[in-house]
C-alpha cells in the first residue's frame, strides 16, 4: 500500500494486551483514512446504542494516507468514537506532529478497547509497544503530562494526552497533543478518561512511501505554488485566527451573551491587534504544524495580575466563546481561561458556550445564586474563569457545567437556551448571519461544527472553495436558494479532507480542487475519475456516519437548532430582523442527498455508494 502503511495497532486495555494487524485495504480505498476510515471500523465493531463510557465503546486514533508525507500540512489525525457529549458519531481532528509520528512509528491507526484496571499511559516505539503505570500522571495536567512522559520515555516522544477534565469524565473534555494542539470537539477526551488511558506516546524513527514519489513531487510544488492567499499568508500568519474577531463582528455575526445577538461592542479589546501584544516573540513563539508553510500557532503570556500565565492561543474560536459569548472584554481574562481549557483538557467552545448559557439563566432568573455560590452574570471574567476550573475537576457547580449546555438548560427548565445542535455547542458563527451556515449546524453528522463546511467562503466572499460548485459570482447570504447544494457538495469534499490527513485550514488558501486531488491520486495511487468521483466518495463517509447516528437513535428531528435561531430575529446588525429558514432548505437538502422525507438513506443511495449495511 502506499500513502497508508498498512497496518493497525490495536490495544485490549481490559486483557493488558496489544496486537497489531495489517489495515484492509478495501476498507483503506473506500473510506480512505481519519474521519472516513475511522467511522468505517467504528461501525463495524461496536453497537452505536452503547454507552459512550462503557467497556464496549472504542476510541480510534486514525492518520490519513498524505499524514506524514510532503503534503501542505500533513501532520493530521482524528479522533473517532461514540460522543459523550452527543450521544452521536464524534470525530476530532487535530494537528501538531502527533499523527506523522504514528506512522514513522509504522502504523496508520490504533483501535483502543476495553478498560485498563488502573491508569495506564501506552508507549510505541515502532514496534516495540507497552502499557505502562500512569498511576503518578493521573492529576496532572496535559503539559506536565508531556513533559514527564518525555523525561522517562524519550525526549522526543510526541504525546497524546488527557488533563483531570478527561480523568473527570468532563464531557466536552479533549485529546491534547504537542502542548497546544487539540482534538478539541465532542468528549473525545472524556472517553479516554473512562478507559483508564492517560496517555498515547510514540516514537517513529521509518518513513511513508507514496505511489507515485516524481508525481508527488511535482503535486506537492504545484500546492505551493497555489498556495498564495495574501489573506492567509500575511494577516493569519501575522495574528493568526484572532483578527476573524472584528471581521465577524462587522458582518453582525459574532455570537453575544449566549447568542441573543451577533454585535459585541467589545469586540476591539479581544480582536487580533490586541491579542499580538500578548504575543510572545521568536521563532519558538510562533507555532507551525507538520509540514505547514503558515504557521498560525501563537504562544501569549499574560505577565501579571490575577489572570497571569502563558500558553498558545487564544484563537477566533476561543476569544468567541470564551469572550463574547460570556460578554467577557477583557482579554487577559479570556486569555487565562483559555490557558485553563488547555492544560486540564476542555474543549474551549463546549465550556464557553456552556458558561454563557448558565449567565443567561442566571440573569433570566432561571438558575439560583445558591446553586451556583456567587453571582454569574455577563461580563464577569473572574466568575468565568472559577467555573472552569471547577469544571475540570467537577467541584460545585462547575460539576454542573462539566455536562454540557443542554444538559444544564434541561435541569433549569430552559433547554431552549442551549445553543446546540445534535447538543453539540455552536461554534462562533450565528447561524442566523447565513442561511447555509445555519443549513450545516443542523445537518453536520457530528453536531454544531464550522469545520466540515465552508458555505461563508460563497456566503461572505463569493467564492467557490477550490472551485468545487459555480457560484456565478455571490450568493446572498440571507436566501436560501442554493444553499441545500452549496452545503452537501461542502461536506462531501470536506469529509475527504478530514480522511486524508492534511489540514483544512490550508484548503483555503487553495483555490483549485484539481490540486488537492492530484495529491491524493499520486500519494495513494487511487484514480478518482475528477472531482464528481473525489465527492462520491465523500459522500459515502457522510452516509455511513448517517447510519451511525440514526441507529444510535437520532432522528431528523435532530437535524434543527434552537428556538432562538428559528424564531427570534437577530435583533441588530447587519443581520437585523433575520431567522433561520431551515424549512425553506431540509426538504430540498434531503432530496439532494437520495434520503426519504425523514432523512433516512434509502436502500437505492446506499447501493449506488457502495455501502452494504442498511437500517
Amino acid at each position: 500500500m502506499n500513502g497508508w502503511v498498512g497496518k493497525i495497532l490495536r490495544v485490549d486495555l481490559s486483557k493488558n494486551r496489544v496486537s497489531v494487524e495489517d489495515l484492509r485495504e478495501e476498507a483503506a480505498h473506500d473510506y480512505i483514512g481519519g474521519r472516513g476510515l475511522g467511522i468505517k471500523y467504528l461501525y463495524d465493531e461496536i453497537d452505536p446504542k452503547v454507552d459512550p463510557f462503557s467497556r464496549e465503546n472504542k476510541l480510534m486514533l486514525v492518520t490519513g494516507p498524505l499524514t506524514g508525507t510532503n503534503a501542505l500540512a500533513g501532520g493530521r489525525y482524528t479522533a473517532v468514537t461514540k460522543s459523550p457529549l452527543t450521544g452521536a458519531i464524534a470525530n476530532s481532528n487535530s494537528g501538531g506532529y502527533f499523527g506523522a509520528e504514528l506512522k514513522y512509528a509504522g502504523y496508520d491507526m490504533i483501535i483502543l478497547e476495553g478498560k485498563a484496571k488502573a491508569p495506564v499511559y501506552l508507549w510505541i516505539e515502532n514496534d516495540s509497544i507497552e502499557i505502562r503505570s500512569a498511576k503518578h500522571l493521573w492529576g496532572k495536567d496535559s503539559h506536565q503530562t508531556t513533559e514527564l512522559i518525555a523525561a522517562e520515555a524519550d525526549e522526543d516522544a510526541k504525546v497524546a494526552c488527557i488533563g483531570p477534565a478527561g480523568e473527570n469524565l468532563v464531557k466536552f473534555a479533549n485529546i491534547m497533543n504537542d502542548n497546544g494542539r487539540a482534538a478539541g470537539r465532542s468528549g473525545v477526551g472524556a472517553v479516554m478518561g473512562s478507559k483508564n488511558l492517560k496517555a498515547v506516546a510514540v516514537r517513529g524513527t521509518n518513513g511513508v512511501t507514496v505511489a507515485d514519489p516524481e508525481g508527488f513531487r511535482e503535486a506537492v510544488l504545484a500546492a505551493i505554488k497555489e498556495f498564495h492567499d495574501p489573506y492567509m499568508s500575511q494577516v493569519i500568519g501575522n495574528y493568526g485566527t484572532s483578527d476573524v474577531v472584528e471581521f465577524s463582528n462587522e458582518v453582525g455575526l459574532l455570537p453575544t451573551r449566549n447568542f441573543q445577538t451577533g454585535v459585541f461592542e467589545g469586540a476591539s479589546k479581544i480582536g487580533g491587534s490586541v491579542i499580538a501584544k500578548y504575543n510572545l516573540r521568536g521563532a519558538t513563539k510562533t507555532k507551525a504544524c507538520f509540514g505547514c508553510p503558515l504557521g498560525c500557532g501563537r504562544v501569549t503570556r499574560v505577565p501579571d495580575g490575577e489572570f497571569k500565565g502563558e500558553g498558545e492561543g487564544p484563537e477566533y474560536e476561543t476569544l468567541g466563546s470564551l469572550g463574547s459569548v460570556c460578554g467577557v472584554e477583557n482579554p487577559e481574562a479570556v486569555m487565562k481561561a483559555n490557558y485553563i481549557c488547555n492544560r486540564m483538557g476542555m474543549d474551549t467552545i463546549s465550556a464557553g458556550v456552556t458558561i454563557g448559557c448558565a449567565m443567561e439563566l442566571f440573569e433570566k432568573g432561571y438558575l439560583p445564586e445558591k446553586d451556583v455560590g456567587m453571582s454569574l452574570k455577563f461580563g464577569d471574567g473572574q466568575a468565568m474563569v472559577h467555573l472552569l476550573e471547577n469544571a475540570a475537576r467537577r467541584k460545585g457547580f462547575g460539576d454542573v457545567i462539566a455536562e454540557g449546555s443542554y444538559r444544564l438548560a434541561e435541569r433549569y427548565g430552559h433547554p431552549e437556551l442551549s445553543m446546540t445542535a445534535k447538543k453539540l455547542e455552536f461554534p462562533n458563527y450565528d447561524p442566523r448571519g447565513g442561511q447555509g451556515f445555519a443549513l450545516a449546524y443542523a445537518t453536520q453528522n457530528r453536531g454544531g461544527c464550522h469545520i466540515r463546511n465552508e458555505v461563508h467562503c460563497v456566503e461572505f466572499f463569493g467564492i467557490s472553495l477550490m472551485g468545487i460548485i459555480e457560484t456565478g459570482g455571490s450568493l446572498d447570504r440571507f436566501t436560501t436558494k442554493g444553499k441545500p447544494e452549496v452545503t452537501k457538495r461542502f461536506q462531501d469534499f470536506y469529509c475527504m479532507i478530514d480522511s486524508s490527513g492534511i489540514c483544512n485550514f490550508i484548503i483555503i488558501g487553495m483555490p483549485d480542487h484539481n490540486v488537492f486531488i492530484n495529491l491524493m491520486e499520486k500519494g495513494t495511487g487511487l484514480t478518482f475519475g475528477g472531482l464528481g468521483g473525489f465527492l462520491n466518495t465523500g459522500e459515502r463517509i457522510f452516509n455511513l456516519e448517517r447510519l451511525f447516528n440514526l441507529k444510535a437513535g437520532l432522528t431528523s428531528k435532530d437535524d434543527t437548532l434552537p428556538w432562538r435561531m428559528l424564531e427570534e430575529p437577530m435583533p441588530e446588525g447587519p443581520g437585523k430582523g433575520h431567522v433561520v429558514r431551515l424549512n425553506e432548505m431540509l426538504p430540498e437538502y434531503y432530496k439532494l442527498r437520495g434520503w426519504t422525507v425523514k432523512g433516512v438513506p434509502t436502500g437505492r443511495k446506499l447501493a449506488e455508494l457502495g455501502i452494504s449495511t442498511k437500517l
